[in-house]
């Protein structure tokens, strides 16, 4: 099931907030990383205001007009004016919240508007986890001079039980803040605020998002395709009902195999695979696997090896094998994509000894408990085969709607001028990378590859892990790209690879992370550290396997 299209409301919505920029000021009743508030997702390494390519605006109200600005279906609750300090720039912080009787939620939306140097755009910025956002996140785009917007979208982030009613039903509505509508009106709020404050609409509207937030960016895509220009979207939850009981994958193997692995055996194996498979794609040992979809390595040449927490037994090689292979039915029919070799096991193969015990610890057991079964108390160690093949069939038949941001029709989208740039670390433990590449396939088979990659690319990183970390370089100014590419029509073909030192700051590598399905391998000559010596490489000379 692919989620529902909206059209007349968003033409209708658009309409409205473009025509108000060119209301005049006088009408004060009409308005046009989770993560840490110094992080933003996708910036240039060495950070610089975006105002250098667009003349400074100044505000043309005052930031407590802005308590009486209309936003269509929700309520402006403060307008603060915070002077400029040290680090920060000088702002208009609005707080606005939408509610939708009688469901009994609440939406929280901020919108941090520049009140001196603001450079003409507006940013709005995802969440993470159960989180749809925070108002911490918009510092780091305040200071660079955009307008920016988070909303918690309905949800106070904590665990997977949010839209549960007091009787153990689902809220629905809930649900669809958080899935789709509370990014969509916090847009509307943002856009309407940023008129009725300077005067004028955005020149151009960006969203940028991890994780959850790269899911929140393809859902707008998708769904409400005027809202943004330009979607950077990390490491995206794109099937979010298989992606989720995906990582309960392990636990089931261990579990039914009786067979717990300790970290230093899931360790071992991965040291190992990475060893074996290190110059995979990009021809140099670096301690990353250039292209794991094309390392083979079989983790029973390990069987027999002793490790401080055991010997690796053929049971133990057996289950990571299957972790790499991915969910499948109990006749062996596909339901998602494993992790890939080199990504670390112990983000959803966990395990923790408990009164003297090894048992499994899941990375986040309760998705399956609330929202398949609407019992908080669920005990994950109930879950077998059966109920595991019947919690997916299930998720994907009450939850497509409304979680997932798998349609690959984005012609609307496309034919407005929106672009969208991807990205994901291929040492992902928890969004298996490959629902990306499918994602991008299937936007590809359904629109024609060459008009896909008009509008969107993607960008496969080795050795990153979930919106960043891990032993690889680390992505780096894609944001930025995405800006090029909407007001510049610069498309990238490449996007910067950067390692630094943890202790002195200094850049020790660089290597051009290439447009998907490409690869960047060394040409045999320079320095293996420099990205200058490396060239993207197609699937078919590198060995890359299609998912």
């Amino acid at each position: 099931m692919q989620p529902k299209k909206i059209g007349p409301l968003t033409a209708v919505l658009s309409a409205l907030v473009l025509g108000l920029a060119t209301l005049p000021a006088a009408f004060p009743d009409f308005g046009g990383a989770p993560a840490g508030a110094e992080a933003r997702s996708g910036s240039s390494a060495v950070a610089q205001k975006a105002d250098d390519r667009t003349p400074s605006r100044e505000p043309v109200r005052e930031c407590t007009d802005l308590t009486s600005t209309h936003i269509p279906g929700g309520t402006v609750a403060s307008a603060v004016a915070v002077t400029a300090d040290a680090t920060t720039p000088s702002s208009c912080r609005v707080r606005a919240t939408f509610a939708h009787e009688p469901a009994n939620d609440l939406v929280t939306v901020w919108v941090y508007l520049p009140s001196e140097d603001w450079n003409g755009r507006f940013e709005g910025v995802g969440g993470g986890g159960f989180s749809g956002g925070s108002e911490s996140s918009l510092l780091a785009p305040l200071k660079q001079g955009y307008a920016a917007a988070a909303t918690d979208a309905g949800s106070p982030g904590t665990d997977a039980s949010f839209f549960l009613n007091p009787d153990r039903t689902i809220n629905w509505q809930v649900a669809d803040d958080w899935g789709y509508l509370g990014i969509h009106e916090m847009t509307v709020a943002a856009q309407s605020l940023v008129a009725a404050y300077y005067g004028r609409a955005a020149d151009h509207s960006y969203f940028n998002g991890c994780s959850t937030g790269g899911r929140q960016g393809l859902t707008e895509a998708q769904r409400y395709p005027d809202d943004y220009d330009g979607i950077l979207a990390g490491s995206p939850v794109i099937n979010y009902m298989q992606s989720n009981p995906a990582q309960m994958w392990p636990q089931l193997l261990m579990l039914e195999n009786d067979d717990e692995i300790p970290a230093c055996k899931a360790q071992a194996v991965v040291d190992a695979v990475v060893a074996a498979c290190d110059t995979v794609g990009d021809g140099v040992e670096d301690g990353v696997i250039g292209d794991p979809l094309a390392c083979t390595w079989d983790p029973s040449e390990l069987i027999g090896t002793p490790t401080p927490c055991g010997t690796i037994t053929k049971t133990d090689a057996d289950i990571i094998r299957q972790i790499w292979r991915g969910a499948r039915t109990r006749t062996g029919e596909f339901m998602w994509y494993g992790i890939l070799p080199g990504a670390r096991l112990s983000g959803i193969a966990g395990t923790t000894t408990v009164d003297g015990e090894l048992v499994g610890k899941p990375n986040n057991p309760k998705v399956i408990g609330n929202w398949l079964y609407q019992d908080p108390s669920w005990d994950w160690t109930t879950l077998t085969q059966a109920s595991y093949e019947q919690a997916f069939t299930q998720g994907e038949e009450e939850w497509a709607v409304t979680q997932s941001s798998n349609d690959p029709d984005l012609s609307a989208f496309a034919k407005k001028g929106g672009k969208i740039l991807m990205w994901h670390g291929l040492a992902d433990f928890g969004v298996m990378p490959q629902g990306s590449m499918d994602y991008y396939n299937r936007v590809s088979d359904t629109m024609g590859a060459g008009h896909a990659k008009q509008f969107m690319r993607l960008f496969m990183a080795p050795g990153v892990d979930h919106c960043g970390g891990g032993s690889g370089p680390q992505p780096t100014g894609q944001f930025d790209a995405l800006v090029d590419w909407v007001e510049k029509g610069k498309a990238p073909k490449t996007i910067d690879g950067v390692k630094t030192d943890a202790a002195t700051g200094k850049v020790v590598q660089t290597r051009p992370i290439c447009t998907y399905p490409g690869v960047a391998r060394y040409t045999g000559r320079g320095d293996v550290d420099d990205a200058a010596n490396y060239r993207c490489v197609q699937a078919t000379e590198s060995g890359t396997r299609a998912p």
